[in-house]
């Protein structure tokens, strides 16, 4: 179990890299424009659903890609801007507080396991998209539901860890490839048949929203063609998606740069998926293994390296290997941390990065 000395490790860590960010973003900038800094891309649309809902803002051409979205993030923005009064103040505020659940819970999760917590956190802040989790974004949220969860099944809590990741499936479609591994993990564990009802739960949140959107646009995989009508993307095998990325990637248009950190984000996320398997650690591996799968079946490969965010079994391999060598941490924070910074800086001026 984790210390108290744990668990402050975690919370320093991510308020001081929170403090960081700020200190670096403020300079050369007014306080006025603090908040403008971080209202980028995504978190333009997830404020227009928490102030408008999903038909858009009317006094904006619609935006057919906002089912893509799951409803977590956008309500609990609602819920903070009765007394938050700047949108994505809300949003960076629930991301703050969800990603500080979400560090204590890493740090539990691999000291229960033997590794160092806090290096666990710091595999997990000084990738290079962890900008995302400072960010309006979705991604402090969903870890903020998904790692207890996992911490709760793997200590046999298993109404905690359904109700849990229901919350992760409010917030995105991964919330469904947590579902899974823990049936995996569920029946690694030879569980009670008795208990088998809580899996169900996960998925009832998925079930609700598809069913709103059907009540809306009459098409119970809304959130999935969304994709495609906002940004291109539907299922093509595997090999066309990497012939297509790949083809960007060599090129020389404005995202050429961005295409090869996808590439690169798909080979680690195919890695850890078979270093999973090898190690036999069979339900981690079917929930990186869904999520790659899902990403690497686009037409393109979009937001790769960002949802490496969310494999934490991925922070808990480097944990695990650090913790034995030292010398594997320093290595990984001289490499990574300065790549973090830079898209940091990236995002905040307005480049796509994720």
């Amino acid at each position: 179990m984790i210390t108290r000395s744990g668990r402050l490790d975690a919370l320093l860590i991510w308020f001081g890299l929170h403090a960081g960010i700020m200190v670096t973003t403020l300079l050369g900038v007014a306080l006025a424009d603090y908040l403008g800094r971080w209202r980028q891309w995504d978190v333009v649309l997830f404020a227009t659903i928490a102030e408008h809902g999903y038909d858009g803002d009317p006094a904006k051409p619609h935006d057919p890609g906002l089912p893509a979205f799951f409803p977590g993030l956008p309500l609990l923005m609602r819920l903070v801007h009765l007394v938050v009064p700047d949108w994505t103040a809300a949003g960076m505020l629930i991301s703050l507080v969800a990603g500080a659940v979400a560090v204590v819970a890493l740090a539990r999760l691999a000291e229960a396991e033997g590794a160092s917590g806090w290096m666990a956190v710091v595999a997990l802040l000084l990738f290079p998209t962890a900008v995302f989790l400072t960010a309006g974004y979705s991604e402090s949220l969903f870890l903020a539901f998904a790692i207890p969860a996992w911490l709760a099944a793997r200590h046999g809590r298993w109404p905690q860890a359904a109700m849990l990741a229901a919350g992760a499936s409010c917030v995105r479609i991964t919330g469904l490839f947590l579902a899974a591994a823990l049936v995996v993990e569920f029946c690694v564990r030879k569980e009670p048949l008795r208990k088998t009802g809580w899996l169900v739960l996960p998925l009832v949140p998925l079930g609700a929203y598809s069913a709103y959107q059907y009540s809306r646009l009459s098409d119970w995989l809304a959130w999935m063609h969304a994709q495609e009508a906002g940004w291109g993307r539907r299922f093509t095998w595997p090999w066309e998606a990497w012939a297509t990325s790949w083809r960007e990637a060599m090129g020389h248009g404005d995202f050429s740069v961005g295409f090869r950190m996808e590439i690169v984000g798909a080979v680690v996320s195919v890695c850890v998926t078979v270093l999973l398997l090898v190690l036999r650690r069979w339900s981690e591996a079917v929930y990186a293994g869904a999520q790659a799968t899902a990403l690497l079946v686009s037409s393109y490969y979009l937001s790769v390296p960002r949802s490496l965010l969310l494999c934490f079994p991925l922070w808990l391999l480097v944990a695990r290997v650090a913790t034995r060598r030292p010398w594997v941490m320093a290595l990984y924070a001289l490499n990574l941390g300065p790549l973090m910074l830079l898209h940091a800086s990236l995002f905040l001026n307005g480049r796509w990065v994720g």
